[in-house]
């Protein structure tokens, strides 16, 4: 069995909600013997320990936005900077392998924009998004990105 790794933020439940469902799905895959991936989900926040990634990771981020318009210079990140700051400890990012991000359609431009933000400043494919806690198609389809994506020696 490969245990993959998806780091993510949560800040009012979607995420925590979404990734849950995704490793149960995970879970059920393996016991259903149709594939040998499992999802671990972990959480990060301000009150996460930096530590250096020793394996090959994906990530999964909201949108959580201020300021101006959400596109022009006057934008800020908030609420992810733990993410980022995880990301950039011992340089943890350069094993990323893809990011997954959410939001809420309803903000038009700005839908995934932190998750597009995210896959610009490291140079990393954003592989799959979807709508606040997502639907079962989403967590199926998030689920096939993670086993299309991994890399072939992924142990």
């Amino acid at each position: 069995m490969k245990k993959v790794c998806v780091l993510y933020i949560s800040i009012e439940g979607n995420s925590r909600n979404f990734m849950e469902r995704v490793e149960k799905y995970s879970k059920q895959k393996k016991e259903q013997n149709t594939n040998n991936i499992e999802i671990e989900a972990v959480e990060v926040s301000d009150s996460t320990d930096l530590v250096e990634e020793e394996k090959p990771f994906f990530i999964n981020v909201p949108t959580y936005l201020e300021g101006g318009t959400g596109i022009g210079p006057e934008i800020h990140e908030i609420f992810t900077n733990a993410l980022g700051d995880y990301l950039d400890y011992h340089d943890n990012f350069k094993k990323l392998i893809g990011i997954f991000g959410s939001g809420n359609r309803n903000f038009n431009v700005q839908f995934v924009l932190t998750a597009k933000r995210y896959a610009s400043k490291y140079n990393k494919p954003l592989l799959y998004t979807y709508e606040l806690s997502g639907i079962q198609k989403d967590i199926e389809n998030f689920y096939e990105k993670i086993v299309d994506n991994l890399p072939k020696d992924y142990k």
